[in-house]
């Protein structure tokens, strides 16, 4: 993937350690600081599979400050499914059989206090260039919640239960020893949709917006202190119209592109 830029934000490939170690203090603010850790010989949120992922940064083109990043694993097809990090939290034997290349999207963050759409857009519009220049068929990951407690996200879960649980062909099961089973769970009968689109993650937010689909139950990791659910998108089950936004905004840049 060539470097690439909207507005003020350049989106590109990290090349050198000192790129991922940015990378690496961002997600640690993102993840870890945020619970008041204060050691201050470790700012890094690391793990061995930071050597086998590409990782994208998105900056401020103006002063190189890290604004967003993500690393993303490529696989063959669902049977080298195994090897990604979502393996070690869900049963995706289901998907061994897709027969098409794929994409797992991990440790997605933006900096604290930065609320700009345009960096989910040029993250997006990154990610889609990938997708195009690979031949990706299927995205994957997880999506995180803040917090380890259920209530706060009560109408997020409602939602997806109601509208975005995943096919059954591909149903993530269970493997972690700590989950909610939020599609049986007792939650609101009447959620609000708009609230729960707004509170849930930007990344989760996308992927539903583009025909994407979850779990039926939500990870408790305490070592992060979230819950996440598995999430995917078939690219082809993408909406046509979605889709040409999204190749717009990598081909042809668009600072005011409001696809998200």
């Amino acid at each position: 993937m060539q470097p690439m830029r909207k507005g003020r934000y350049l989106a590109r490939l990290a090349e050198t350690s000192a790129d991922l170690r940015a990378a690496q203090r961002l997600r640690w603010l993102c993840f870890v600081a945020r619970e008041g850790a204060s050691d201050a010989a470790a700012r890094l949120e690391a793990d061995a599979l930071d050597a086998r992922c590409r990782h994208v940064l998105v900056e401020d083109a103006a002063t190189g400050r890290l604004a967003c990043c993500f690393r993303f694993l490529p696989l063959a097809d669902g049977g080298d499914i195994a090897r990604s990090y979502s393996a070690q939290f869900y049963d995706l034997s289901a998907l061994e059989a897709f027969d098409r290349p794929m994409l797992e999207i991990g440790r997605f963050c933006v900096r604290p206090g930065l609320c700009d759409p345009d960096i989910i857009r040029i993250a997006w519009a990154a990610l889609t260039r990938l997708v195009d220049e690979t031949g990706v068929q299927m995205l994957f990951g997880c999506s995180s919640f803040i917090g380890t407690e259920p209530a706060p996200h009560a109408e997020a879960f409602a939602v997806l239960r109601a509208r975005h649980l995943a096919p059954r062909r591909w149903w993530p099961r269970i493997k972690a020893p700590h989950v909610f089973r939020f599609a049986r769970a007792l939650l609101p009968g009447q959620p609000d949709p708009r609230r729960a689109m707004a509170a849930m993650p930007p990344l989760l937010r996308s992927y539903l917006a583009l025909g994407g689909w979850v779990s039926d139950h939500a990870v408790v990791d305490q070592g992060l202190r979230t819950m996440h659910v598995f999430t995917g998108v078939e690219i082809r089950a993408i909406p046509p119209a979605r889709r040409r936004l999204l190749q717009t905004a990598a081909h042809r840049p668009v600072p005011t592109l409001r696809a998200f």
